[in-house]
């Protein structure tokens, strides 16, 4: 198994454009994961049981269960439902719904690391609730868990590959048309790893850079 180089400057742009394809996918995905975990973070404090209850529930269960699982279910069930997405679409929806119940939790844990002090002199001062989670709560509670989001924008990308069960043209997807035309899988399926190095590497040193920066509050 000799290493072709001709072979892998020909596959080279079909990988980078898969490439392209997962970044997107990761950061579309990553969106939809932040806001909605914020949504569920938010909806788990409210009043109402029956609400947190709920939510309770559906975030536990689809933290429980596997996204490759969650990827086929929206692919193949849905459009018997009369919904009918692209596979690159569906796929960011399941990453960004599946990581959302991860990101749930951790701003939770940072809205409860918030100094209890913080919530009093907000009472204090008689601010609208709205401005007391707007002005006081959340911007100390997101800064306090930014390297944690960091650490999981790296995993959904590491995860980006299991996007190929539903069709998406993402890395590792090219890399199997390119290889099964050839019959030669050395060269694509090590430029995979090598790209994905290549990205997670300078991502996990931005990640340690902002947890040095926000590990003192």
């Amino acid at each position: 198994m000799d290493w072709d180089w001709s072979y892998t400057g020909d596959i080279l742009p079909d990988l980078l454009k898969g490439l392209r394809y997962t970044i997107i996918a990761t950061l579309a995905g990553y969106a939809i994961a932040i806001v909605l975990g914020m949504v569920w973070t938010l909806l788990r404090r409210t009043p109402f049981a029956a609400v947190n209850q709920a939510v309770r529930w559906i975030t536990e269960f689809i933290r429980s269960t596997p996204l490759l699982v969650q990827l086929f279910f929206l692919y193949n069930v849905l459009p018997s439902w009369g919904l009918s997405l692209s596979s690159l679409t569906t796929g960011i929806i399941g990453l960004g719904l599946h990581y959302s119940t991860y990101t749930a939790e951790v701003y939770r844990a940072g809205i409860a690391d918030v100094p209890r002090g913080q919530w009093e002199a907000a009472t204090a001062l008689n601010l609208p609730r709205s401005r007391v989670w707007l002005d006081v709560i959340l911007p100390q509670a997101v800064r306090r868990v930014i390297p944690t989001l960091g650490n999981y924008l790296i995993a959904m990308f590491k995860d980006s590959p299991l996007l190929l069960a539903i069709n998406v043209a993402e890395l590792l997807h090219e890399a199997f048309e390119v290889g099964s035309k050839s019959l030669m899988f050395l060269e694509p399926i090590t430029l995979v790893g090598l790209l994905f190095v290549a990205v997670s590497v300078p991502s996990s040193i931005l990640v340690r850079r902002l947890e040095r920066r926000y590990a003192t509050y």
